[in-house]
């Protein structure tokens, strides 16, 4: 007869960090998904991130989260189509609205574009970024300027110079 293993895996695994990773990409936070019993601890799995010896897992973890922002993006949309529950049928069976289901549902969104943003900044934040070409930063060339700056400068200098001279 041969033992049963006790308590959570622990040892990485690729399909285990497949498991992981489609979760995650589902919508599922990684607490909610190291609560499963056959997934490792939080911590394990935090500890897979930064070793530095599982670095395809740390590529596929930030896969999953980006495809997490495009599945949170997915839900606002649905939740903010989703009327059914705005409204209520009062005493008189006249429609009431449901202000707490409403606010809630304001609410929902609100996290969901909030996690989005700090996911996938590039994509969902408001955050408006200038750049340069090509990405890169941004270029002033200031020396025409300045040239047509310290040129004006001069030219006014002569003419109070030459001013000067004729009183």
């Amino acid at each position: 007869m041969t033992k049963r293993k006790r308590g959570r895996p622990t040892r990485y695994t690729p399909a285990l960090a497949t498991r992981i990773c489609l979760r995650i990409a589902e919508g599922e936070s990684l607490r909610k998904v190291c609560a499963d019993d056959k997934i490792p601890a939080k911590a394990t799995v935090l500890g897979w991130l930064v070793d530095g010896a599982h670095e395809d897992f740390a590529r596929q973890y930030a896969s999953a989260r980006e495809a997490q922002a495009d599945y949170f993006a997915d839900e606002i949309v649905e939740i903010a189509d989703d009327g059914s529950d705005d409204f209520s049928t009062g005493k008189d069976g006249e429609p009431v609205v449901d202000h707490e289901h409403i606010q809630r549902s304001r609410l929902r969104v609100d996290a969901r574009k909030w996690v989005a943003a700090k996911l996938l900044p590039k994509k969902y934040s408001d955050r408006v970024q200038h750049t340069g070409e090509g990405g890169g930063p941004i270029v002033l060339d200031l020396e025409p300027i300045l040239t047509k700056a310290l040129k004006t400068a001069r030219e006014h200098e002569q003419r109070l110079g030459s001013e000067e001279d004729q009183d």
